[in-house]
């Protein structure tokens, strides 16, 4: 896997938004957006630690994790009432076989309760007005990928949806970005900070990468984890670190029982955070 994985899925993004502008102007769009009802509002539990749990149907790094006729919206109802905060929903379809119309049918299977986020490589504010069309109540932002002007672009069509934005950090200079901008939007967006410790070359996950950068995680906002948590151990030793929320995807994806994990993860990270 070469070292210019993101750059290759912002080219992949930025076509994919020409051809859905074709279809679907920006002013028809931004119309069926505003009119979608209310976003769900993302609630934390206070617990300590809490999950977004992924609907993703393959992962780049290993393979392909659903083998057809996947129900979303019975996955989205089960970790939802398993305990899950959120729903992230990949929608990048060349390398994650995922569509707009899987964060659809997540949202509408949750209802008004829990917010599905729109996980995918946004480059342009249509994305998250298709999103909000699509009834999500919060999307993914990718700050290595982005200059700062996209950056604020993608942050200020989420401020006028009332989405809540995850965004996405890959060592320290990504988060004094991501410290930035939650001084310069944090009374405007509901903003989640988060650290994916996968390495870009290769995309497998660098062990002890979460905890290194957790010390360098903005304050007062919450602090996700968002690979590297496969089992209860790891959800301990991450809230004991620092983690607020993990956000889990492949796990859950390939266990056998989605519901006992869910509630697993959850109960151990809380114990984590008592004890760390």
């Amino acid at each position: 896997m070469s070292g210019d994985f993101l750059q290759t899925m912002a080219l992949a993004s930025r076509e994919r938004v020409e051809r859905a502008r074709a279809l679907c102007g920006e002013r028809a769009l931004k119309a069926l957006a505003r009119a979608a009802p209310a976003a769900p509002d993302l609630k934390l539990s206070g617990l300590g630690f809490d999950l977004i749990a992924e609907v993703k149907l393959r992962s780049p790094a290993v393979g392909q994790l659903e083998r057809g006729g996947e129900d979303i919206g019975a996955r989205a109802t089960d970790y939802a009432l398993a305990g899950a905060a959120a729903i992230s929903v990949l929608t990048e379809p060349t390398r994650f076989d995922g569509e707009l119309a899987h964060l659809e049918q997540a949202a509408r299977a949750l209802g008004p309760s829990i917010p599905a986020m729109r996980k995918d490589f946004l480059v342009d504010p249509y994305q998250v007005y298709e999103a909000r069309a699509a009834g999500a109540g919060g999307v993914l932002v990718i700050l290595r990928m982005l200059e700062r002007a996209q950056i604020a672009a993608l942050l200020d069509a989420a401020a006028e949806l009332r989405l809540f934005v995850l965004l996405e950090a890959f060592d320290e200079y990504d988060l004094q970005v991501a410290g930035a901008l939650v001084r310069t939007y944090g009374e405007r967006v509901r903003l989640l900070v988060g650290v994916n410790c996968r390495d870009l070359s290769t995309l497998q996950v660098v062990p002890g990468r979460l905890e290194v950068l957790a010390a360098s995680l903005p304050e007062g906002v919450p602090r996700v984890a968002e690979s590297g948590v496969a089992s209860e151990a790891d959800a301990a030793r991450l809230a004991a670190a620092g983690y607020d929320v993990a956000l889990v995807g492949s796990a859950l994806m390939r266990a056998p029982d989605r519901v006992a994990l869910t509630r697993a993860l959850l109960a151990a990270g809380r114990q984590g955070r008592q004890c760390g």
